[in-house]
């Protein structure tokens, strides 16, 4: 990797991992729940709704916030998801149908049932951060959770699995949580490829194709471990502030 490339990626994770990174992203509800069980909760559940445009998806996650009252444990427990989002075939956000987010809630309320919490269910099937992935895919295919709201298996990116790891697994973050930084090791977290990602890397040379694919998730981070040794998710913020500045470039180009 280019020297020119190494102090960018490293001077732009810096400067972009901020708190004021929160300000407009998904990240910001997990943020907004007084306990560290409801806070992995509304963080899975932001994640599962972070694909598509934040002005549409954004409201949905606001919704569900206020709809629990951020007592997200006990939303699930007590089956009142099923009064905000009744099992009905109309239309929740985009792909996903009433009946279809509901029956993921059902997923995720069966999984708080029989493992207390998420993080325990991550304790007991998580060595290490693609085991996770795997681990999290497995459970709700099993559970037969429709319309891919979580990915069926890792044959993709699984791009918002890797981003709700990063939430809970990296630590001494204004951002991410840290919750389970004791149960995966952040060395072995795996890039989440949203779009922007790919677009970035493919245009610094990191990856040879615009595919979001877990093989190149696997390839991007190992090019951000070569940066970021010892937090190769570092480089998720690195990315995302160059695409900033080239954004910023462009609009003082016109």
């Amino acid at each position: 990797m280019e020297k020119w490339v190494v102090s960018m990626l490293q001077a732009n994770a810096a400067r972009y991992e901020t708190r004021e990174f929160l300000n407009g992203d998904p990240s910001w509800f997990m943020h907004q729940v007084d306990t560290a069980h409801d806070a992995e909760l509304m963080a899975f559940i932001a994640s599962c709704l972070s694909y598509g445009s934040r002005k549409q998806f954004m409201p949905k996650i606001k919704y569900i916030l206020d709809s629990s009252e951020g007592n997200l444990r006990d939303w699930l427990r007590t089956g009142a998801y099923n009064d905000s989002i009744p099992n009905d075939g109309k239309c929740f956000y985009r792909l996903y149908s009433n009946s279809t987010f509901n029956s993921f809630l059902s997923a995720l309320a069966a999984l708080v049932a029989e493992y207390g919490t998420l993080g325990s269910f991550a304790r007991l099937n998580s060595a290490d951060g693609l085991a996770a992935v795997r681990a999290i895919t497995a459970y709700f295919a099993d559970k037969n959770v429709k319309s891919g709201v979580v990915p069926k298996d890792c044959s993709s990116a699984c791009k918002r699995v890797c981003m709700f790891l990063r939430w809970m697994v990296r630590d001494s973050s204004p951002v991410d949580l840290g919750l389970w930084s004791g149960i995966i090791d952040k060395r072995t977290l795996i890039m989440p490829m949203d779009t922007h990602v790919v677009n970035q890397a493919y245009g610094l040379g990191l990856l040879g194709a615009k595919s979001a694919t877990m093989s190149s998730a696997l390839r991007l981070t190992a090019k951000m471990r070569e940066v970021f040794p010892d937090d190769p998710l570092k480089g998720d913020f690195a990315l995302f502030g160059y695409g900033v500045d080239e954004g910023n470039k462009a609009k003082e180009g016109q």
